[in-house]
């Protein structure tokens, strides 16, 4: 490999923000926080807003679309009240 092209591959830790979760991959991601780990080591830290710890379609609460309706149901429902009489249509 020719040198000075690659990006650097080390370990960095993320963090989802909304709950706490940490884990530790290996990234070329540059950041310019870092973290102090419990086992003593410093890394980088990139901070998430989701991650499968919270993302609703892996903690399963995740909302079917099939049981909401379709789209024309929905505008149905929404615009139900004002009534509109067919013979004032016409």
């Amino acid at each position: 490999m020719k040198e000075g092209i690659h990006p650097n591959y080390r370990d960095v830790c993320f963090v989802d923000l909304s709950n706490g979760f940490k884990f530790v991959t290996r990234s070329t991601v540059n950041t310019k926080e870092m973290v102090k780990m419990e086992d003593g080591r410093d890394l980088p830290l990139v901070k998430l807003e989701t991650t499968s710890e919270t993302h609703p379609f892996y903690t399963g609460t995740q909302k079917s679309i099939d049981s909401l309706g379709g789209r024309v149901e929905k505008f149905r429902n929404k615009f139900a009240s004002l009534g509109l009489n067919k013979k004032a249509a016409v």
